[in-house]
This record gives C-alpha cells, sequence and structure tokens, in this order.
C-alpha cells in the first residue's frame, strides 16, 4: 500500500483558506470580548449564550482523549456522525469524477450524503453471513476510488466484521478506510482506534448518540491521524456545535460508570430477547448482534410491523433491505418495554 493523503484531497479543499472566526484569530484569556459582533447585554436565557462557542471544543475534546486514549489532536467532533460523513465527501471526493464503496446492507448515510455530493456508489454486498465480499471489493477499486466505508458492528444486521478482513482493506487500499464505529459500546470486539498509530489511511466514526444517549444533542465524533482532522478543521462550519451542546455534553463525560451500567442493562436485555424471540411463532430467526438492536427474520415483517403499530409499538421494517428480506430491526428497549413487544409478539396469529 501505497497512501498519500495530499492526492486524496480534492484540489480545491488543498487550495482553500478556511474561514477564520473572531475567536480562531484569539488566543489567551479577557474579560471584555468586544470581537465577533456579538450582543454584548446578553439574552433572554443566560448571558451566557450571546458568545459564541468554542469552535474547537477543546473541553469536549481533553475530555474525550482520556477517555478514549488518543490524544485531543486526533479528534473531530461534528453536528452528529452524519456531518463526519459529509465533510468526507466534500473534502476528498471530486463530485462526477471519484467513487467510493460501501457494503450493504449497512447505514444508509454513506450512499445518501454520496448522492447529494454527486459521489458515484459502488456496492461490494456482504455475503449470507454478513461479513465482507473481499473478493468483489477488489474488483470494484480504480484510480477513482477515494472512500471505503465499513460500519462495524453493522447496521442493520448487528454484527462485527471480521477483524482480519477489515485489516487486510487497511493493508491494501490506497485510499480512505473509514470504519463507523458507532455501536462499538454494545460489542465484544475492541475499537480500532488504538490501530490509528499504525494506518494512516483510517478513519474511525462513533458518536454518543447511542451508548451515552445523546441522540437528542447530535454529536458525533471522528478520530483519525492529525492531517485528516486538520481536512476536517478546514472545511466545517466555524461554530458547528452549540453552546448549549458543549455544556451538556462535557457534564455527560464525567459520568462514565452511569454509561457503562445502562451499556450492561441494554446487553443484558439483548441476550433475554435472543433468547426468548426464537421460541414465538412468528419468529423465524434472531441474528447474533454486537449491537443495540437485533435482526429478527418473521414469517411476514410488514404484517408484524403494522401489528405492532396497533400496539403502538414501533420496530423498523428492513424487509425490503437485500439479504433482510422478512425483517424486522428492533432496538433493545427497557425491560417493561422488551415485556410489552414480546407479549405482544406472542398474540400475533400466524
Amino acid at each position: 500500500m501505497s497512501f498519500n493523503l495530499q492526492s486524496l484531497i480534492r484540489s480545491n479543499i488543498q487550495s482553500l483558506v478556511p474561514y477564520s472566526s473572531a475567536r480562531d484569530e484569539f488566543h489567551g484569556e479577557a474579560k471584555i470580548f468586544l470581537d465577533a459582533n456579538e450582543n454584548s447585554i446578553g439574552s433572554p436565557l443566560t448571558k451566557w449564550y450571546n458568545r459564541y462557542p468554542d469552535p474547537h471544543q477543546k473541553q469536549i475534546k481533553e475530555k474525550l482523549a482520556a477517555i478514549k486514549g488518543v490524544p485531543a489532536s486526533q479528534i473531530f467532533i461534528g453536528n452528529g456522525s452524519d456531518e463526519c460523513i459529509d465533510i468526507l465527501y466534500r473534502a476528498f471526493c471530486n463530485p462526477g469524477k471519484d467513487n467510493v464503496i460501501i457494503c450493504p446492507p449497512t447505514y444508509g448515510m454513506y450512499e445518501v450524503s454520496a448522492n447529494i455530493n454527486d459521489v458515484e456508489v459502488r456496492k461490494a454486498r456482504l455475503l449470507d453471513h454478513f461479513q465482507l465480499d473481499l473478493v468483489h471489493m477488489e474488483t470494484l477499486v480504480d484510480e477513482h476510488t477515494k472512500i471505503i466505508w465499513l460500519c462495524s458492528p453493522n447496521n442493520p444486521t448487528g454484527n462485527s466484521l471480521n477483524r482480519e478482513d477489515i485489516e487486510m482493506v487497511l493493508n491494501n487500499f490506497d485510499g480512505l478506510v473509514v470504519i463507523d464505529e458507532a455501536y462499538i459500546n454494545f460489542s465484544r470486539q475492541r475499537s480500532f482506534i488504538p490501530e490509528l498509530k499504525e494506518y494512516p489511511n483510517l478513519v474511525i466514526l462513533q458518536t454518543l448518540s447511542k451508548a451515552w444517549g445523546l441522540a437528542g444533542l447530535r454529536l458525533g465524533m471522528a478520530f483519525a491521524s492529525e492531517a485528516i482532522i486538520e481536512v476536517y478543521n478546514k472545511v466545517k462550519p466555524p461554530y458547528n456545535i452549540s453552546q448549549a451542546v458543549q455544556e451538556l455534553v462535557i457534564k455527560a463525560l464525567d459520568n462514565v460508570q452511569d454509561v457503562n451500567a445502562m451499556i450492561q442493562i441494554i446487553v443484558e436485555e439483548r441476550k433475554r430477547l435472543e433468547q426468548e424471540l426464537p421460541s414465538l411463532p412468528c419468529v423465524v430467526k434472531v441474528y447474533p448482534s454486537d449491537s443495540n438492536s437485533l435482526l429478527v427474520k418473521t414469517v411476514d415483517a410488514k404484517a408484524i410491523y403494522q401489528y405492532l403499530l396497533t400496539q403502538q409499538i414501533v420496530v423498523r421494517d428492513r424487509s425490503k433491505v437485500e439479504l433482510c428480506e422478512g425483517c424486522l430491526r428492533i432496538t433493545v428497549g427497557t425491560v417493561r418495554e422488551n415485556d410489552e413487544l414480546l407479549n405482544a409478539l406472542r398474540s400475533f396469529i400466524v
């Protein structure tokens, strides 16, 4: 492999002079801020919110660095993982020229964001056991392939991809390899974050929406080399994470023990559902999961989905997704919610 980051970056991004906010130009301590055309008096909420937030979320990155074991300089904070995904397209993929590879069934935003940015999507469909088809993937790569997207644990299948297969891609592809680890906290597999030292082409995505329970705050994370993070910071909007979100996230990051306790409960409930669902007449198969959800093959996914709606229970119908025919994706709920789900499915007439 011969990885050259500069050759991957779009030429207009290489020459881009990023927007310089007032807070980018100021360094140090001050009592009076008259630099950013803010309302100096205050706001209807609190005086604090009349000021622009830290454009680089330094406090959040320092706390994440301690938790994740990676330097703060190798962390990018996005408005959800979707912003982390979109910036990679805008920075590295030339519209109408370059292509990326996805491995369906997988997270839909890789393809949606590609389409928005006019980037060709090539599909290396997973094998029947939801693992990478490396042979097919290799045939799709050409000189215009900029990114390979891997989701592990995968969504919607819930399984982790074989680590050796991911390493094979990392060692043999000259472009960016993005591993989306949104569900890694629920997995028996370890994160690829420690491997950043070995792979300059590696980008890892994580989120606070799942295990941390902060989906409403919209905060995603990208971990990569300092050079790739510099590209992220060059392209991102100047104040992409609001002050209120930063405050709440900083508070949440001080409660790792609470998060670990929630993860343990969710994993135990996942195991309970894995054990009880297969005994139901309407369930054909429950696929192994390293996620906070289960892919469940049923006798009639559409009918069961509609029936559950009448019981005021919402799951995800994935039956039209390739390799997921007849399947529902069921998020692991609370003990009470899971009890209600099981009772409802027991009452479904096959």
